[in-house]
C-alpha cells in the first residue's frame, strides 16, 4: 500500500471541502424525487435549484442533454451495474425521454427540462441506484471514506474491506504502469526481432 498516504492525504483535503454541503435531513425516497435522491447520495447537496441540476449532467456543456448523458447521469455505465440487462438500462433513459422530450427529438433542453420541472415532472426513479458517474476515487470518497472516516484518520485505521480493496487497485494500476514503463525503457536488441520484419539493408 504504497500510496496510501497521498490518497489519504487527498481524501481529507476533499472532505474538509465537502462538509459545508452536507445535509441534515434524512436521504429522501429515491421513488418521491430521484433527483434531491440523487444529489443527497452522490453529491451531498440538497440545497440546488433545477437550472444548476441541469448544468451540473450537461456533461459537455452544450445546453441540452443527450441519451449518453442521461446515461451517466443515472449511472447505467458504472461497475455496480455490470449485471443489469441492457434493455433494462434502455429502458431507464427512454422514460426520462417520455417526460421531458414529448416530441421525440432526442435532446432535452435546458427549457425542456425547466419547463417539465415546472409542469410538476420529476426524474423517474429507475430502482438501479443513486446514480454513480464518478471516478473510483471519488466513488471511494463520497460512499466510503467520508461515511466511515474523517481527517483524523491514520494509514492504519483503513482497514475495512472497501479501504483495503481500492488501495489494491491503486497497486495494481501502479505495478502495471511501472511495468509499462520498464518495458518502454529497454532498448531493442535487433537479433531478437524476427528476420522478415527486420529493415533490409
Amino acid at each position: 500500500m504504497r500510496i496510501i498516504a497521498a490518497a489519504l492525504g487527498l481524501c481529507c483535503f476533499h472532505l474538509v471541502s465537502a462538509h459545508g454541503s452536507h445535509s441534515s435531513e434524512d436521504s429522501v425516497n429515491p421513488a418521491d424525487d430521484w433527483a434531491l435522491y440523487h444529489m443527497q447520495e452522490e453529491h451531498h447537496i440538497s440545497n440546488f435549484d433545477p437550472s444548476s441540476f441541469f448544468s451540473l449532467h450537461d456533461f459537455n456543456n452544450d445546453g441540452s442533454w443527450t441519451a449518453d448523458e442521461i446515461r451517466r447521469t443515472y449511472g447505467l455505465d458504472d461497475e455496480s451495474l455490470k449485471d443489469t440487462a441492457a434493455d433494462v438500462k434502455d429502458k431507464a433513459v427512454l422514460n426520462v425521454f417520455k417526460l421531458f422530450d414529448p416530441t421525440g427529438t432526442g435532446i432535452i433542453t435546458r427549457d425542456q427540462w425547466l419547463n417539465g420541472i415546472r409542469a410538476g415532472k420529476k426524474l423517474p426513479d429507475s430502482g438501479l441506484g443513486p446514480g454513480h458517474h464518478g471516478d473510483d476515487e471519488y466513488e471511494y470518497e463520497i460512499h466510503h471514506f467520508e461515511k466511515y472516516h474523517d481527517e483524523n484518520t491514520k494509514e492504519e485505521d483503513l482497514i475495512h474491506p472497501e479501504d483495503i480493496a481500492h488501495f489494491r487497485k491503486h497497486d495494481m494500476m501502479e505495478d502495471e504502469a511501472e511495468r509499462v514503463l520498464k518495458e518502454q525503457q529497454q532498448n531493442i536488441v535487433e537479433k531478437n526481432i524476427p528476420i522478415k520484419f527486420r529493415k533490409q539493408q
